[in-house]
């Protein structure tokens, strides 16, 4: 059980986010979506959004688990902020699993609806297990396209999970796998605008495709 993306559960929620995407113009080999923190992604835009986000809620993670997000940041400044704010949302997931709390509000801040709903089970399945998160978790490819005339934006990115493993909480085990199909997954975060006196973007719908081979490099 090193390596977990719910990817059943996942099929299960997005059933409801496919017909969305399509309808706005557009390890266990089991699963709890891995999502690790400390970043080193050269190129990610995150850095500076999050720093003018005076409210932003603490997403960090152990120094024994990186988050890299490889991307490059979009000129456009709309995108640039949903494609920072759709990996915020990822590492609030992590930090979710770090701290072991369905509750956490990292990822409540950064995703409503659907989006949250996939956070809370994830969480959920970790903290069942008694498992957090240890490695190295890598993102990458990303791509951001305008819909309803830029009212949202849609942000999809792969990942490589292969070098991220789960650690048992009491004893401190972690349990390795290989890297093979399964290591790679393909996101797809549907992402409004802020509102009121927010200033982040948040997730509404997450679609997950486990077995991406297209993310396959």
């Amino acid at each position: 059980m090193a390596r977990r993306t719910l990817t059943s559960t996942a099929a299960a929620l997005t059933t409801a986010a496919a017909l969305l995407l399509t309808g706005c113009g557009g390890g266990d080999k089991s699963s709890s979506d891995d999502i690790k923190g400390a970043d080193t992604g050269s190129g990610s835009p995150s850095a500076s959004a999050s720093a003018a986000d005076a409210n932003a809620p603490d997403v960090s993670v152990p120094s024994d688990f990186h988050l890299v997000f490889d991307f490059d940041a979009p000129s456009d400044a709309k995108q640039a902020a949903a494609l920072s704010d759709a990996e915020n949302y990822i590492r609030a997931l992590k930090h979710g699993i770090v701290q072991q709390d369905p509750n956490d509000p990292a990822y409540q801040y950064y995703s409503s609806g659907q989006a949250a709903q996939y956070a809370k089970s994830q969480i959920q399945a970790w903290v069942k297990g008694s498992w957090t998160v240890t490695g190295t978790d890598k993102y990458y490819d990303a791509d951001v396209t305008a819909l309803s005339g830029g009212k949202r934006e849609l942000v999809a990115f792969c990942r490589n999970q292969g070098k991220s493993y789960s650690k048992e909480i009491k004893g401190g085990k972690i349990l390795y796998t290989d890297e093979n199909l399964d290591s790679y997954v393909k996101y797809q975060l549907l992402m409004f605008p802020p509102t009121g006196s927010s200033k982040a973007w948040k997730a509404s719908v997450v679609e997950v495709k486990g077995k991406a081979k297209e993310c396959q490099k």
